[in-house]
């Protein structure tokens, strides 16, 4: 594969606090540049509205839409039909890691994070792919 940097990230996060520490790492840590979501909803609206990542951080337990249902809609689109995926959860039992990954995850992050670690964790998984 080509090298193509990370900059632009989609993350889909239910549980607002989460969300603001990830956001706080991936930006102010990372030097990421991040679009929130709380919603599987939400997330195909901003991918309509012309967000268009280089990576998907996606939770896996959501309400309305879980993680790897927002994952089958997203692939639906254009935009996001072949974007590297990363999964974030509590449930990393192997079975689950091996499930995560057989729907195209590049890797899974276990929740809870270190907020100072995330974005190192989210580069190495993303490097894997891209060089």
């Amino acid at each position: 594969m080509t090298e193509k940097s990370l900059s632009k990230i989609l993350y889909v996060e239910d549980d607002l606090d989460i969300q603001a520490v990830a956001q706080i790492s991936l930006e102010i840590v990372g030097g990421l540049h991040l679009r929130t979501c709380s919603s599987g909803p939400q997330a195909i609206e901003a991918i309509h509205s012309g967000f268009v990542p280089d990576l998907l951080l996606l939770d896996v337990m959501m309400p309305i839409m879980d993680g790897p249902t927002t994952l089958g809609e997203l692939r639906k689109l254009t935009a996001t039909a072949n974007t590297p995926v990363i999964f974030m959860t509590a449930k990393v039992q192997a079975s689950e890691q091996d499930f995560y990954l057989s729907l195209g995850a590049i890797g899974v992050i276990a929740k809870p994070f270190d907020p100072m670690m995330l974005a190192d964790q989210v580069r190495s998984l993303w490097e894997k792919v891209t060089l």
